[in-house]
């Protein structure tokens, strides 16, 4: 059974719990006396090389790049209105980080809406900041990618749709 989970050199991809890298190529290994062909992606922010056997990729959760219309519908949500729940923080921080991890882009962008400092709210703890920061960075990189552009652009541009609201 031959899955269409061909990726090319060249590729960029996203990694649910590392967000957007680059398809380096397949090797193959040999690990524990088996052979294994292994996609070897590099996540530049990160510093980091990842190998992911070819045969476990959809569920260890690899993924092209999100349609335009997946990133349209997150543009969308972050111009919508923040939910938060009233909950105790340490159960939203549990939430967001698996929204996160999810590597699905509107549920990050859900995250960032939710999370975005508004002008004359209370300041933002740390930890408040930290999962902000990386649903924010996670999604530029993503829209950069998409749309060819560098993160200072898809950081102005992810700015621009959360100030506007």
């Amino acid at each position: 059974m031959r899955q269409e989970f061909a990726f090319d050199a060249g590729d960029y991809v996203v990694y649910p719990t590392h967000g957007v890298g680059k398809v380096l190529g397949v090797e193959t290994r040999e690990i524990a006396g088996q052979e294994l062909q292994l996609f070897v992606i590099t996540f530049d922010r990160d510093r980091m090389t990842l190998r992911v056997p070819v045969a476990k990729a959809a569920t260890a959760g690899l993924r092209r790049l999100s349609t335009r219309k997946v990133m349209e519908s997150a543009l969308t949500t972050l111009k919508g209105r923040a939910r938060v729940k009233r909950t105790m923080w340490s159960r939203r921080a549990q939430e967001y980080e698996a929204k996160i991890n999810s590597g699905d882009p509107v549920s990050i962008a859900e995250v960032v809406r939710d999370l975005h400092p508004n002008v004359g709210q209370p300041d933002q703890s740390f930890s408040e900041r930290q999962i902000y920061e990386s649903a924010f960075d996670r999604l530029v990189c993503e829209v950069a990618a998409l749309e060819s552009i560098d993160k200072d652009k898809a950081t102005e541009k992810l700015s621009d749709i959360l100030n506007a609201t």
